[in-house]
């Protein structure tokens, strides 16, 4: 659990072990050792970036796996990794040229076949990948040479070369075949600039620099030789293995420990604003029940007006949180807050709603979270506050997506990165599109969703998103609450830095 006190508890942990913050003697053993230790929550249990969901999933592939394409973290630009050129002979074909001379950590050489295994993999359904939206817009691969690939898309999707660099890494295919998607999990192999040595689904996952990585690489050659990532099951282990010196870094901890933290000799605390947009998932389509109140748009508006979103980005947040007016992140293409009905803070209305609803004495109901508590207990204040009795559910990330999926939370608090690609395709489909995150099932949404997502003249494609933000908005589907602001806790021994992609890249890390 997570709450105020636990720098105190994490300083009460390293006194007892009898450590010296001031001289950091773990801190500096690991960097002799050149062994930068990570500890973070949200334990995957799978590695195989196409089979977990999780942020922890998407920040391990980009350190064991490379992508066709490579994304700046600073500018966003598309630059080539794997692929060294592509072009788009017709809006729903993409032909890529394929690097020569790249190795897979296994020694094997990467060729076209690789690509073309791996896309036509995941993107068959029969694959059960974990967001098979990611992956919809495909219809196959094929190669074209030893080294040219020609994908044809279902439709034209302009954020096509995004996913290829964020979301589509390449697996080896005459291993993964030879050991089979199980044996693949457990040794795992890519072509990136780490090669994992060790995973313990839920416990660890060890990598060593790969020396056979490919010249030139956008990546570079990593500074650190080994990457240890332990997982802990809450924020207070995750401070207390900072403090005493048995870990090096770890990110989204409490805004509240930023300061204190800061005033310690041996560890430091920066914070980002990310691309990740804390969400509240409202049941309009009544999958927990038909006679659900919250399938009543009066009853969806209140809860907009009940919620003090602002007071939560400024208090709880802090760093720079904003209150997303759209169901999307502001820079991301299509996301026009212009286009957004709004809900100040109002809990006259709020109850004035409530009532014109049928419900004037609020009514029962649940929260299932795996934000920070104290995050939902805001929320479930707020609601109180207008006669709305929620009962709140804390769950780890894993555990409350599977329930969530399973179309039992009549209230969802949860967050959502898009993966860190920049257009709404990677947000607003995932909650309007008919998936399993889809609480509203609404035929219109999901029509824009697809008129959005399969045209490749950009005025069009904003004018499907901006029908879809005012009748998302109008009718308070879903509830954007605010943007996350990361928070990173690493040893003052280490270079590091944030990017607004919410990567770590520990590739470009390196010690003092």
């Amino acid at each position: 659990m997570q709450r105020r006190d636990v720098l105190l508890a994490g300083a009460g942990a390293v006194a007892g072990l009898g450590l010296d913050l001031g001289l950091g003697r773990q801190a500096m053993a690991q960097k002799a050792q050149d062994t930068l230790r990570i500890v973070m929550r949200d334990a995957l249990p799978n590695i195989d970036p196409y089979y977990n969901n999780l942020r922890t999933g998407l920040v391990m592939a980009h350190q064991g796996w490379d992508t066709l394409v490579h994304r700046d973290p600073e500018s966003f630009e598309l630059k080539p990794l794997l692929a060294t050129a592509w072009r788009f002979p017709e809006p729903t074909v993409l032909e890529l040229d394929i690097r020569q001379g790249v190795k897979f950590h296994d020694g094997s050489d990467l060729t076209a076949e690789d690509v073309v295994y791996t896309i036509n993999t995941v993107s068959n359904p029969d694959a059960r990948v974990s967001t098979p939206s990611n992956y919809a817009w495909i219809e196959k691969a094929e190669a074209t040479g030893p080294f040219a690939v020609r994908v044809t898309l279902k439709r034209p999707t302009p954020a096509a070369l995004e996913y290829l660099a964020l979301v589509t890494p390449i697996y080896p295919k005459a291993y993964r075949e030879r050991v089979g998607p199980e044996g693949y999990t457990r040794q795992p192999v890519g072509a990136g600039p780490y090669r994992i040595t060790k995973f313990e689904p839920g416990a660890a996952v060890e990598f060593e620099r790969f020396d056979g990585y490919w010249q030139g690489s956008p990546k570079g050659r990593p500074a650190i030789r080994r990457l240890s990532v332990r997982f802990v099951a809450d924020a207070t282990t995750e401070m207390t293995e900072l403090l005493s010196g048995r870990a090096d870094w770890i990110w989204n901890i409490n805004p509240d420990q930023f300061d204190n933290v800061n005033r310690l000799p041996t560890v430091q605390a920066i914070r980002q604003e990310s691309m990740r947009v804390g969400y509240m998932s409202i049941d309009a389509a009544g999958r927990t029940g038909a006679d659900n109140p919250l399938t009543k748009v009066k009853v969806r508006q209140a809860i907009s007006h009940a919620i003090d979103r602002k007071a939560m980005a400024e208090r709880l947040v802090t760093g720079g949180s904003r209150v997303p007016q759209a169901p999307c992140y502001p820079s991301q293409f299509g996301c026009d807050a212009s286009a957004a009905v709004t809900y100040d803070y109002d809990p006259a209305k709020a109850r004035a709603l409530l009532t014109e609803a049928g419900f004037p004495n609020g009514f029962e109901t649940e929260i299932v979270s795996y934000v920070l508590p104290q995050w939902g207990s805001a929320v479930q204040n707020y609601l109180q506050a207008v006669g709305i009795r929620a009962r709140l559910t804390q769950m780890q990330v894993a555990a409350a997506i599977q329930r969530s999926w399973q179309g039992t939370t009549p209230l969802f608090l949860g967050s959502w990165g898009s993966y860190s690609i920049n257009d709404v395709s990677a947000i607003m489909p995932v909650f309007f599109g008919g998936g399993n995150d889809d609480y509203v099932r609404d035929a219109e949404m999901q029509k824009y969703m697809l008129e959005g997502g399969s045209s490749m003249d950009p005025e069009a494609r904003k004018e499907a998103y901006g029908k879809a933000i005012r009748r998302a908005t109008e009718n308070a589907f879903w509830l954007p609450l605010h943007t996350y602001v990361t928070t990173y806790g690493f040893s003052r021994q280490l270079n590091f830095k944030p990017y607004a992609d919410e990567l770590p890249r520990f590739y470009l890390a390196s010690w003092k």
